[in-house]
């Protein structure tokens, strides 16, 4: 049972991240490992996570979806946790998936404001409105995880509103995410790469943060700050440009990643390359057969997706997103194409990828649930 609860952990961690283009909502970790009654069990368990996570992907009806997981620094020593889901929660810290701080009510709340996310929480957070107005402005913006028939469910909490919703970035967050940041504190796993660090600093898990991929910074008195060690951010020169791109299989979304202008990524059947796009487990067999392990490469440059067919077998464009066979533009084997505002790359019918926000879904919806592995469905569902 102990290796089944493990790889459970590890498919939630492919579910937390602080990439500001991926977390779909914010959570406070050592509030939701403690809802007890979602499934009656011990009084702090980590999987509780795994269950409002598969909660977000039913409310949102997409697969695949990430939070942005803030931590109250006692949470690394709690004795109500075991010693496995403690050193599981280290590694996230130490890997800059969650940021570990001593106050994260408010880093919870700065993060959804400054990135427009919805909160999930049961904090009602009355004496903070003031100061994020849209807790009660914008319906949805703040839900709570609670019981329901078939796992945890979002009902209204602050505001109105019955699932989560997103908002615009602050204007301030707009800012702050046109920049890179650099903390002076040595292997800054948030923010690492300017505090030297000595021999092994390269090997500090902040090193290799891709720059597209880092946080949002706090703001102490208008100035960017480490959330996590409380210094001043150097300033780094901008941030490299980026497009969040969806896969979109038989009309549900199955995943988003991020193109930025530091790499092009493939998409395929299985690609070799280094962060390729792997759609082999979304497929039929037919699919799987007319898709090539690496079937269409993209780039971003100066602002355009640049889209090229490296398969065998070609794809095609549909502007507009249209599913009219008329408008369908194909895409032969090396040829390249601008990606359109609203346009979509077909590998094969039914697999489609395009812009995150165009492409709805439009099928009956079966989540890939985190909770998948674990060894027994009380660990999933409520008791009755």
């Amino acid at each position: 049972m102990r290796f089944e609860i493990s790889k459970v952990l590890d498919a939630i961690e492919g579910r937390v991240c602080t990439d500001p283009s991926l977390a779909r909502a914010v959570v406070d970790l050592a509030e939701i490992i403690r809802y007890q009654d979602i499934d009656g069990g011990r009084p702090a368990s980590l999987l509780r996570l795994g269950m409002v996570i598969d909660a977000l992907s039913r409310e949102l009806e997409e697969d695949s979806v990430q939070v942005y997981a803030v931590v109250h620094r006692a949470l690394l020593s709690d004795a109500d946790l075991t010693s496995n889901e403690r050193m599981v929660v280290r590694r996230w810290a130490d890997d800059g998936l969650v940021e570990v701080l001593d106050n994260p009510g408010d880093r919870m709340l700065e993060v959804a404001d400054l990135l427009g996310l919805p909160v999930l929480s049961r904090v009602r957070f009355d004496g903070l409105r003031g100061r994020f107005p849209w807790l009660v402005e914008q319906p949805g913006r703040v839900v709570a995880p609670v019981p329901g028939a078939g796992g945890p469910v979002f009902i209204a909490h602050v505001g109105g509103g019955h699932s989560p919703v997103a908002g615009k970035r602050s204007p301030t967050g707009v800012k702050l995410l046109a920049r890179q940041w650099r903390c002076p504190e040595s292997g800054c796993a948030l923010f690492g790469g300017g505090g030297g660090g000595g021999a092994f600093a390269d090997l500090a898990g902040g090193a290799d943060r891709s720059p597209a991929a880092q946080p949002p910074s706090a703001l102490r008195n208008g100035v960017p700050t480490c959330p996590r060690h409380g210094a001043r951010l150097g300033d780094a020169g901008p941030r490299p440009r980026t497009e969040v791109l969806a896969v979109r299989v038989g009309g549900l979304v199955r995943r988003r990643f991020v193109l930025s202008e530091e790499q092009p990524l493939v998409a395929g059947r299985a690609p070799e390359q280094d962060g390729g796009i792997m759609l082999g487990q979304w497929l039929n067999d037919e699919a799987r057969r007319w898709i090539s392990r690496g079937h269409v490469r993209f780039e971003l440059r100066v602002g355009e997706v640049i889209v090229t067919d490296v398969s065998t077998n070609g794809s095609g464009i549909r502007p507009a997103g249209s599913m009219n066979e008329a408008d369908r533009i194909p895409l032969a084997p090396q040829q390249s194409r601008v990606l359109g505002e609203n346009d979509m790359i077909e590998l094969y019918p039914g697999v489609q990828i395009g812009r995150a926000e165009e492409l709805p879904t439009g099928a009956p919806f079966t989540p890939t649930s985190v909770m998948a592995e674990a060894p027994t469905m009380a660990m999933r569902l409520p008791r009755p």
